[in-house]
């Protein structure tokens, strides 16, 4: 008797990757549109042109989902993984403008400022992406700066404490220009204003924090 032939695997609709980046982005785009709270993974599915088992199986549930789609622009808010540990004020300053300059340009782009209204809009209904946000891109950024801080402190460049220190340079650097960001009532600023920020900031901050 005539062995019947093995059944086919069914084929993925194209390169893992491709579909998975391709389910991503209709994830977020469905979570703009019609809230996280509200998006169904069918839904999800639909954009994507994929089955529900595919997305399940490149992604995970809906959960899964969100945190890929804001680690992917919330990785944009990391600073450098290795600052200097700054020898004298000039370098302290090289620094601050460089570390402000990269702040400045990553999370004013508008994937970033998107997750961030993202997270504004399910505070109530879906409070996990704020939280998501939150521990995978703004303490990451915020400790980079901390430790930076703290490193100023023991070459005795500075004193105070470095997570004060920080949030004082994080409100100089910003002033309110991310806020209009988000209100939809200015752009991503260019490339020179960036600059001019970042410089204005640490400028600024080593005048309220002279030599001790």
């Amino acid at each position: 008797m005539a062995k019947r032939p093995a059944p086919r695997r069914r084929q993925r609709s194209g390169n893992e990757e491709d579909v998975r980046a391709r389910i991503l982005d209709a994830a977020f785009m469905a979570f703009k549109e019609n809230g996280y709270a509200v998006t169904s993974t069918l839904e999800i599915a639909t954009r994507a042109r994929v089955s529900k088992r595919e997305l399940y199986a490149l992604v995970g549930n809906k959960e899964e989902m969100l945190k890929a789609c804001v680690t992917r622009r919330a990785q944009r808010l990391q600073a450098p993984p290795e600052l200097p540990l700054p020898r004298d004020r000039e370098m302290l300053e090289q620094v601050l403008v460089a570390v402000g300059t990269q702040q400045l340009r990553e999370v004013s782009a508008p994937p970033v400022v998107a997750v961030f209204r993202l997270a504004i809009g399910e505070a109530v209904h879906a409070p996990e992406v704020a939280r998501i946000l939150r521990s995978i891109g703004i303490e990451t950024a915020r400790g980079t700066m901390r430790e930076f801080m703290t490193r100023a402190l023991e070459s005795k460049l500075l004193v105070g404490r470095a997570e004060a220190l920080a949030e004082e340079f994080q409100a100089l650097l910003w002033g309110q220009v991310f806020i209009d960001l988000l209100l939809g009532v200015t752009e991503q600023p260019g490339e020179a204003e960036i600059a001019a920020r970042a410089r204005d900031a640490a400028a600024a901050f080593l005048r309220l924090h002279p030599q001790p």
